[in-house]
Protein backbone atom coordinates (compact mmCIF):
# COMPACT_ATOMS: atom_id res chain seq x y z
CA UNK A 1 0.00 0.00 0.00
CA UNK A 2 1.62 3.14 -0.89
CA UNK A 3 -0.74 6.11 0.49
CA UNK A 4 -3.63 6.04 2.64
CA UNK A 5 -6.95 8.40 1.37
CA UNK A 6 -7.80 11.01 3.90
CA UNK A 7 -11.11 10.21 5.21
CA UNK A 8 -13.68 12.90 5.97
CA UNK A 9 -15.73 11.52 7.91
CA UNK A 10 -12.66 10.59 10.69
CA UNK A 11 -11.34 14.27 9.99
CA UNK A 12 -8.30 13.08 8.49
CA UNK A 13 -5.67 15.69 7.72
CA UNK A 14 -2.71 14.29 7.02
CA UNK A 15 0.71 16.40 8.18
CA UNK A 16 3.14 16.37 5.69
CA UNK A 17 5.88 18.80 6.56
CA UNK A 18 8.85 17.11 8.08
CA UNK A 19 10.11 19.76 9.85
CA UNK A 20 6.63 20.45 11.66
CA UNK A 21 6.82 16.82 12.37
CA UNK A 22 10.30 16.89 14.48
CA UNK A 23 8.79 19.99 16.25
CA UNK A 24 5.99 18.08 17.62
CA UNK A 25 7.91 15.53 18.91
CA UNK A 26 10.53 17.75 20.20
CA UNK A 27 7.84 19.12 22.26
CA UNK A 28 7.19 16.22 24.65
CA UNK A 29 9.39 16.83 27.54
CA UNK A 30 10.46 13.11 28.68
CA UNK A 31 13.51 11.98 30.85
CA UNK A 32 13.65 8.59 31.61
CA UNK A 33 12.12 5.23 30.39
CA UNK A 34 8.28 6.44 29.68
CA UNK A 35 5.32 4.95 27.62
CA UNK A 36 3.85 6.79 24.94
CA UNK A 37 0.40 6.43 23.16
CA UNK A 38 0.30 8.55 20.02
CA UNK A 39 -3.59 8.86 19.19
CA UNK A 40 -4.09 8.54 15.10
CA UNK A 41 -0.83 8.19 13.29
CA UNK A 42 -2.63 8.02 10.24
CA UNK A 43 0.11 7.52 7.94
CA UNK A 44 2.97 7.33 10.70
CA UNK A 45 4.79 11.42 10.43
CA UNK A 46 5.16 11.47 14.15
CA UNK A 47 5.92 7.84 14.93
CA UNK A 48 8.58 8.07 12.42
CA UNK A 49 10.85 10.43 15.05
CA UNK A 50 8.81 9.04 18.10
CA UNK A 51 9.73 5.60 17.09
CA UNK A 52 13.62 6.24 17.28
CA UNK A 53 13.87 7.60 20.78
CA UNK A 54 15.69 4.56 23.04
CA UNK A 55 13.83 5.60 26.04
CA UNK A 56 10.08 5.66 24.48
CA UNK A 57 7.97 2.28 24.80
CA UNK A 58 5.46 3.71 22.08
CA UNK A 59 2.04 2.65 20.86
CA UNK A 60 -0.26 3.92 18.47
CA UNK A 61 -3.93 3.70 18.26
CA UNK A 62 -5.76 4.26 15.21
CA UNK A 63 -9.35 3.51 13.90
CA UNK A 64 -8.80 3.67 10.27
CA UNK A 65 -8.42 -0.08 9.09
CA UNK A 66 -5.97 1.28 6.54
CA UNK A 67 -4.17 3.28 8.32
CA UNK A 68 -3.73 0.36 10.23
CA UNK A 69 -2.27 -1.63 7.24
CA UNK A 70 -0.12 0.67 6.03
CA UNK A 71 1.63 0.93 9.51
CA UNK A 72 1.89 -2.46 9.78
CA UNK A 73 3.35 -2.62 5.89
CA UNK A 74 6.06 0.22 6.53
CA UNK A 75 6.70 1.04 10.37
CA UNK A 76 10.22 -0.11 10.33
CA UNK A 77 10.67 -0.53 14.46
CA UNK A 78 9.07 -3.75 15.87
CA UNK A 79 8.75 -2.96 19.07
CA UNK A 80 5.86 -0.17 18.24
CA UNK A 81 2.94 -1.55 19.07
CA UNK A 82 -0.27 -0.97 17.02
CA UNK A 83 -3.29 -0.81 18.35
CA UNK A 84 -6.68 -0.80 15.93
CA UNK A 85 -9.39 0.63 18.07
CA UNK A 86 -11.13 3.97 18.88
CA UNK A 87 -9.16 5.91 21.70
CA UNK A 88 -13.10 7.43 22.69
CA UNK A 89 -13.90 3.67 23.87
CA UNK A 90 -10.76 1.80 25.30
CA UNK A 91 -10.16 1.49 28.45
CA UNK A 92 -6.53 2.38 28.85
CA UNK A 93 -6.02 1.18 32.27
CA UNK A 94 -5.87 -2.47 30.71
CA UNK A 95 -3.79 -1.78 27.67
CA UNK A 96 -1.25 0.66 28.98
CA UNK A 97 1.24 1.08 31.98
CA UNK A 98 1.17 4.02 33.71
CA UNK A 99 2.13 7.21 33.98
CA UNK A 100 1.75 7.67 30.00
CA UNK A 101 2.35 10.33 27.89
CA UNK A 102 0.26 11.19 24.88
CA UNK A 103 0.75 12.75 21.78
CA UNK A 104 -0.62 13.54 18.30
CA UNK A 105 -2.27 15.48 15.37
CA UNK A 106 -5.66 14.97 17.11
CA UNK A 107 -8.64 14.60 14.41
CA UNK A 108 -10.38 18.26 14.39
CA UNK A 109 -14.23 16.19 15.03
CA UNK A 110 -13.23 14.65 18.11
CA UNK A 111 -10.88 16.38 19.45
CA UNK A 112 -12.86 17.87 22.74
CA UNK A 113 -13.87 14.33 23.34
CA UNK A 114 -10.50 13.03 23.50
CA UNK A 115 -9.86 16.00 26.30
CA UNK A 116 -12.32 14.94 28.57
CA UNK A 117 -11.11 11.09 27.92
CA UNK A 118 -7.77 12.91 29.13
CA UNK A 119 -9.35 14.08 32.21
CA UNK A 120 -10.52 10.70 33.43
CA UNK A 121 -6.97 9.88 33.50
CA UNK A 122 -5.78 13.27 35.04
CA UNK A 123 -3.63 11.43 37.49
CA UNK A 124 -2.57 8.77 35.17
CA UNK A 125 -1.27 11.68 32.38
CA UNK A 126 1.34 13.37 33.02
CA UNK A 127 2.02 15.10 29.40
CA UNK A 128 -0.23 15.54 26.11
CA UNK A 129 0.85 17.64 23.09
CA UNK A 130 -1.25 17.56 20.68
CA UNK A 131 -1.98 19.20 17.85
CA UNK A 132 -5.50 21.04 17.37
CA UNK A 133 -7.63 23.37 15.78
CA UNK A 134 -6.07 27.00 16.35
CA UNK A 135 -9.98 28.60 17.78
CA UNK A 136 -9.63 25.16 19.78
CA UNK A 137 -6.06 25.84 21.36
CA UNK A 138 -7.13 29.28 22.17
CA UNK A 139 -10.11 28.54 24.05
CA UNK A 140 -7.55 26.38 25.96
CA UNK A 141 -5.24 28.46 27.10
CA UNK A 142 -8.47 31.45 27.50
CA UNK A 143 -8.26 33.48 31.05
CA UNK A 144 -11.30 34.88 32.25
CA UNK A 145 -13.14 37.81 30.96
CA UNK A 146 -12.33 35.76 27.61
CA UNK A 147 -14.87 35.00 25.20
CA UNK A 148 -13.51 31.70 24.35
CA UNK A 149 -12.96 30.82 28.15
CA UNK A 150 -15.38 27.78 28.28
CA UNK A 151 -16.01 24.25 29.72
CA UNK A 152 -12.41 22.69 28.40
CA UNK A 153 -10.27 26.34 29.90
CA UNK A 154 -11.96 25.95 33.07
CA UNK A 155 -11.56 21.94 33.66
CA UNK A 156 -8.26 21.53 31.93
CA UNK A 157 -6.63 24.70 33.57
CA UNK A 158 -8.12 22.81 36.96
CA UNK A 159 -5.47 19.76 36.20
CA UNK A 160 -3.15 20.97 33.84
CA UNK A 161 -0.49 24.10 33.10
CA UNK A 162 -1.70 24.48 29.02
CA UNK A 163 1.14 25.79 26.99
CA UNK A 164 0.33 27.55 23.66
CA UNK A 165 3.43 26.25 21.79
CA UNK A 166 3.04 27.26 18.23
CA UNK A 167 0.74 27.62 14.69
CA UNK A 168 0.32 25.99 12.06
CA UNK A 169 -0.35 26.75 8.41
CA UNK A 170 -3.50 25.04 6.60
CA UNK A 171 -0.74 24.43 3.83
CA UNK A 172 1.31 21.65 5.59
CA UNK A 173 -1.48 18.87 5.51
CA UNK A 174 -3.29 17.05 2.90
CA UNK A 175 -6.06 17.97 2.14
CA UNK A 176 -5.13 21.65 3.81
CA UNK A 177 -8.00 22.17 6.41
CA UNK A 178 -10.35 25.38 6.17
CA UNK A 179 -8.32 26.88 9.63
CA UNK A 180 -5.23 26.77 11.00
CA UNK A 181 -4.26 24.52 13.38
CA UNK A 182 -1.78 24.87 16.65
CA UNK A 183 0.32 22.67 19.12
CA UNK A 184 -0.61 22.92 22.61
CA UNK A 185 1.40 21.05 25.35
CA UNK A 186 -0.69 20.06 28.67
CA UNK A 187 1.57 19.03 32.14
CA UNK A 188 0.16 17.97 34.71
CA UNK A 189 0.04 20.17 37.66
CA UNK A 190 0.21 19.07 41.33
CA UNK A 191 -3.74 19.96 42.20
CA UNK A 192 -5.59 16.83 43.76
CA UNK A 193 -9.18 16.26 43.81
CA UNK A 194 -10.83 13.53 45.25
CA UNK A 195 -13.04 12.27 42.75
CA UNK A 196 -16.40 13.00 44.19
CA UNK A 197 -15.30 16.73 43.97
CA UNK A 198 -13.57 16.50 40.13
CA UNK A 199 -17.37 15.20 39.52
CA UNK A 200 -18.73 18.09 40.67
CA UNK A 201 -16.17 20.62 39.64
CA UNK A 202 -17.26 19.07 35.64
CA UNK A 203 -20.90 19.48 36.89
CA UNK A 204 -20.84 23.08 37.86
CA UNK A 205 -18.64 23.93 35.09
CA UNK A 206 -21.20 22.61 32.58
CA UNK A 207 -23.90 24.58 33.92
CA UNK A 208 -22.66 27.55 34.31
CA UNK A 209 -21.52 27.59 30.79
CA UNK A 210 -24.42 26.00 29.10
CA UNK A 211 -26.47 29.15 30.05
CA UNK A 212 -23.61 31.72 30.11
CA UNK A 213 -25.50 34.55 29.37
CA UNK A 214 -27.42 34.31 32.64
CA UNK A 215 -25.53 35.10 36.39
CA UNK A 216 -24.70 32.22 37.79
CA UNK A 217 -26.96 32.13 40.76
CA UNK A 218 -29.88 31.55 38.02
CA UNK A 219 -28.06 29.71 35.90
CA UNK A 220 -27.02 27.38 38.73
CA UNK A 221 -30.19 27.26 40.26
CA UNK A 222 -31.85 25.54 37.56
CA UNK A 223 -29.23 22.82 37.38
CA UNK A 224 -30.35 22.40 41.40
CA UNK A 225 -26.96 24.03 43.00
CA UNK A 226 -26.44 26.62 45.38
CA UNK A 227 -24.12 29.36 44.31
CA UNK A 228 -22.01 31.23 47.24
CA UNK A 229 -23.59 34.95 47.65
CA UNK A 230 -20.24 36.64 46.02
CA UNK A 231 -20.10 35.23 43.07
CA UNK A 232 -24.00 34.53 42.18
CA UNK A 233 -24.12 37.79 40.56
CA UNK A 234 -21.53 37.03 38.28
CA UNK A 235 -21.25 34.77 34.91
CA UNK A 236 -19.78 32.35 34.25
CA UNK A 237 -16.54 33.63 32.23
CA UNK A 238 -15.93 35.81 34.75
CA UNK A 239 -14.83 33.33 37.20
CA UNK A 240 -11.18 32.23 37.53
CA UNK A 241 -10.80 28.09 38.28
CA UNK A 242 -10.22 28.74 42.08
CA UNK A 243 -13.41 30.34 41.88
CA UNK A 244 -15.28 27.40 40.36
CA UNK A 245 -13.20 25.05 43.53
CA UNK A 246 -14.76 27.24 45.68
CA UNK A 247 -18.21 27.13 44.67
CA UNK A 248 -17.47 23.33 44.88
CA UNK A 249 -16.24 23.52 48.57
CA UNK A 250 -19.82 25.63 49.39
CA UNK A 251 -21.67 22.83 47.78
CA UNK A 252 -19.93 20.08 49.22
CA UNK A 253 -20.13 21.94 52.79
CA UNK A 254 -23.89 22.23 52.50
CA UNK A 255 -24.41 19.00 51.86
CA UNK A 256 -22.54 17.71 54.56
CA UNK A 257 -24.90 20.35 57.06
CA UNK A 258 -27.92 18.83 55.54
CA UNK A 259 -27.10 15.36 56.47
Amino acid sequence: MSVVRPKKNLGQHFLRDQNIARKIVESLDVSGNVNVLEIGPGMGVLTQYLSVIPSIQLSLIEIDKESVEYLRDNLQNPNVRIIEGDFLKLDLASHFEFPLFVIGNFPYNISSQIFFRILEYRDRIPQVVGMVQKEVADRYCASPGSKTYGILSVLLQAFYHIEYLFTVSEQVFIPPPKVKSAVVRLTRNDRELPEDEAALLQMIVKAAFNQRRKILGNALKSAGIQTPPELAGLRAEQLSVDQFLSIVRFVKSAKMHDV
